[in-house]
């Protein structure tokens, strides 16, 4: 990580890490690359999201760079169409799960990639030195929403009718408000919504991916087949079944390493993969790899071992045959056809059972310290050496926030529960020590 770009692209609140200034600058660096002089740019509903896309624009037309802004759109849109339209760069403006008072930037590549941080490195470098052109040269500007278009064929192309089903969509007040509701149109199924407003200040409250409690009532009261719900920029989607249960991402790639027509004999999951999906995979004789946190991550073994399926427990799923970022609305309509063709209930297609996982967030003055505490160590280890083949430790620091993240998982649930609390503890004393 940088000085400005983090885990997944720059990311802040409004007005103290991000500002329009500085969206400018980033936009003016980034021109330096482009080889074609043309960039794709996008963004979910965020209040935010005008100002810092006319920001980076004219740091970019600045210097000579067109722009094509498509407006309201999913992140996995703007990755799929720079890369289908030869563009030299995509850029989103959007904060994903945040909070509204969030914001960020997320570049992709010509072949719609998320940049490395080799590349974040190099932006960072020309950030502070301003580029511009003569008035002859300066970049032009088009607003172009139509192109979404070509993103909503791609996907209606893959399926068949889904008049058969009965689906509630979340859609956060985010990104995939009007995305996800032409695509299940022109796909006939009957669906009920939920998350529409598009004002930005209320995106991914109380709704959305990390909040599905709204979506199970839904999909009670409406006697639903299947629910989704996206987070605010619809690169990641959650799933209950038709009686109100989660089916979080693991349980979602177990479907599709099952059901997909192209053979999976390796699949990238992350440290937090459920251990009980690697042993439902093994019987399958699939192999699961695991990467870091982070869906750059994943897709980054994806591409270098040309692995077709990859994903988190959290919700990016990623198909490499369909897209090269994860992507909520792309997922949604593969689960669909799999419910569809399958003439059976979501609940009777999952026939493994996860492990018991307890989570502890912990809020420390230095994390890399403790995280580097013998105190700490030799616990872990002592777990680990317990656990065996029946469970998971796992303690790492955030990649966002100073934080000590703790996952123990464990088939006895109680043990996986109080492990967790003693390694809470742990780090609260050593953090009040400091």
């Amino acid at each position: 990580m940088g000085i400005y770009f983090g885990t997944d692209g720059i990311r802040g609140i409004y007005g103290e890490e991000l500002s329009p200034s500085l969206a400018y600058k980033t936009g003016n660096s980034l021109s330096r690359f482009c080889k074609n002089k043309k960039v794709l740019i996008g963004k979910d509903s965020r209040s935010t999201g005008d100002i810092l896309t006319l920001s980076l624009s004219s740091g970019l037309l600045n210097n000579g760079v067109d722009v094509i802004d498509v407006g309201l759109c999913p992140t996995p849109c703007i990755a799929y169409l720079t890369k289908k339209l030869g563009f030299d760069f995509g850029v989103m403006i959007s904060a994903s799960h945040n909070p509204p008072e969030y914001n960020g930037i997320k570049i992709f590549d010509k072949d719609g990639y998320k940049i490395n941080e080799e590349f974040e490195n190099q932006i960072e470098r020309k950030i502070m030195f301003e580029l511009s052109t003569d008035y002859k040269n300066i970049g032009k500007y088009k607003y172009s929403p139509r192109l979404i278009n070509k993103y909503i064929e791609s996907i209606v192309d893959i399926s068949s009718s889904l008049e058969n089903l009965k689906i509630v969509v979340d859609c956060a007040n985010g990104a995939s408000t009007k995305v996800a509701k032409k695509v299940f149109k022109n796909l006939n199924s009957n669906c009920f919504y939920s998350g529409m407003q598009k004002n930005g200040l209320k995106i991914n409250e109380k709704c959305g991916a990390l909040h599905i409690e709204n979506l199970k009532k839904l999909v009670k009261k409406h006697n639903a087949d299947i629910g989704f719900a996206f987070d605010g920029d619809a690169d990641r989607i959650m799933v209950c079944d038709e009686n109100g249960k989660t089916v979080d991402g693991d349980e979602i790639l177990y479907l599709l390493s099952k059901y997909l027509p192209e053979k999976c004999p390796n699949l990238v999951g992350t440290t937090l993969t459920n251990k009980a999906l690697e042993d439902a995979l093994a019987k399958n004789h699939i192999k699961l790899i695991r990467a870091d946190v982070g869906d750059k991550y994943v897709i980054e073994i994806m591409k270098n071992k040309n692995i077709l399926l990859g994903g988190e427990p959290s919700g990016h799923i990623i198909v490499k045959s369909h897209s090269t970022t994860g992507d909520g609305v792309l997922t949604a309509v593969m689960l669909a056809n799999i419910l569809n063709k399958s003439e059976k209930k979501l609940s009777k297609l999952i026939d493994y059972t996860p492990y018991p996982q307890e989570n502890k967030n912990v809020a420390v003055v230095d994390k890399f310290r403790i995280l580097n505490s013998s105190k700490l160590t030799k616990e872990i280890l002592k777990l680990q050496q317990k656990f065996k083949d029946e469970g998971r430790v796992l303690v790492r620091a955030s990649g966002t926030e100073q934080k000590i993240r703790i996952m123990c998982e464990h088939k006895d649930k109680e043990i996986a529960k109080n492990s967790a609390i003693k390694l809470e503890k742990i780090v609260e004393e050593i953090n009040n020590q400091m």
